[in-house]
């Protein structure tokens, strides 16, 4: 019975059987199956190659196998390990070979092996508990692997967002100190803007990961602004999870929208509401459709020159939603509509993290 490890796996958790001569390798692979090991066999250095890049948990082998050829093979695979990994080795010994010679040619061509030595004839169960612990040893070393490709993506990642972040902060600077008239109205809105994004960031924080559903982002936006009069802003809406980058651009539009509304719309008297709703429609696709409604403010009109936050909302928002926002200025209050495929917001649903046999 054989039970191959699938080629480029990389698991770690099977054994490769190098015992080409008489029924080792047959009688070496009953017993391991038997157990419930995966096993593979390999008859030779011209096999071999393909075997080790199966990244075999534990070889096998007999003495005789070990020719010059099959004993280089293996010394090139060791040397290409990583650091992390510590190939185990077993080797069977006959009786009758001087074990010293062979432990101290093996140990000085092998390096970077854990090499295990038996004396045939051995136990069965004894050999069984000695792979099976090797095998325990390779899955400690495949966590290792594991946690350091982690720590390799967790720390590209940070350097990305941080990246990304500085950038973000660098223009909102750069727009806010071209459209300021003084040093207090440069900070005063400066401030403002950097809390808005950090409010998206602590939300996305909070949830885990890189996404964070639209709702806290609105309502981590538009907190400050709510007060003692629960009426006064209005939110509904379905529960939809969007990425942490269209959660950052739909923060740092909502609170443009907020200032404007607190400077001369809505938000600007105390009879003033606003509500902001989103919907998702099926047909002819997921679409995505953000409202933001004012009204019981001062008569509006559209504004004699386009600010800061009028061209970073269209702008941004045409990038969000893949089409322009539309601004309607209706004298009853700014009416803003925007809409586009869910799938350019949308955070992808979590991966399925099937279980196989360690």
């Amino acid at each position: 019975m054989t039970a191959p490890a699938p080629a480029g796996t990389g698991d770690l958790d099977w054994v490769l059987v190098l015992a080409p001569y008489r029924r080792d390798g047959a009688y070496l692979q009953a017993l391991l199956v038997e157990h419930g090991m995966r096993v593979e066999q390999c008859a030779g250095a011209e096999q071999l190659g393909q075997c080790l890049v199966q990244s075999p948990g534990v070889i096998v082998a007999t003495h005789e196998g070990l020719n010059p050829a099959v004993i280089e093979a293996i010394a090139m695979h060791l040397v290409a390990q990583p650091n992390w990994s510590e190939l185990p080795i077993v080797i069977l010994l006959d009786r009758a070979v001087s074990h010293a010679r062979i432990r101290a040619q093996l140990s000085k061509a092998w390096p970077g092996a854990r090499q295990t030595y038996y004396q045939r004839p051995v136990a069965a169960l004894e050999l069984v508990s000695g792979i099976q612990s090797a095998l325990a040893l390779r899955r400690r070393q495949r966590e290792v692997r594991d946690y350091i490709d982690n720590e390799i993506e967790f720390r590209l990642e940070l350097n990305h967002r941080v990246k990304n972040l500085l950038a973000t902060v660098t223009s909102i600077f750069q727009m806010t100190r071209r459209a300021a008239s003084s040093a207090e109205h440069l900070a005063s809105d400066f401030e403002g803007r950097l809390t808005a994004l950090a409010n998206v960031h602590a939300a996305v924080f909070e949830a885990g990961g890189g996404a964070v559903p639209l709702a806290d982002v609105v309502d981590l936006t538009l907190l400050p602004y709510r007060g003692d009069d629960a009426t006064r802003i209005a939110v509904d809406g379905p529960d939809v999870t969007i990425t942490r980058e269209a959660g950052t651009t739909l923060a740092l539009c909502l609170h443009e929208l907020t200032t404007n509304a607190i400077k001369y719309g809505a938000l600007s008297r105390p009879e003033g509401r606003l509500e902001l709703r989103w919907t998702i429609s099926t047909d002819p696709g997921p679409v995505l459709a953000i409202e933001w409604l004012e009204s019981g403010g001062p008569p509006v009109s559209p504004p004699s020159r386009v600010g800061y936050g009028s061209r970073y909302i269209r702008s941004a928002l045409t990038t969000l939603f893949g089409t322009p926002p539309v601004m309607d200025y209706a004298p009853s209050g700014l009416h803003c509509m925007m809409a586009g495929p869910l799938a350019r917001l949308a955070a992808p649903p979590a991966p399925i993290r099937g279980g196989g046999p360690v």
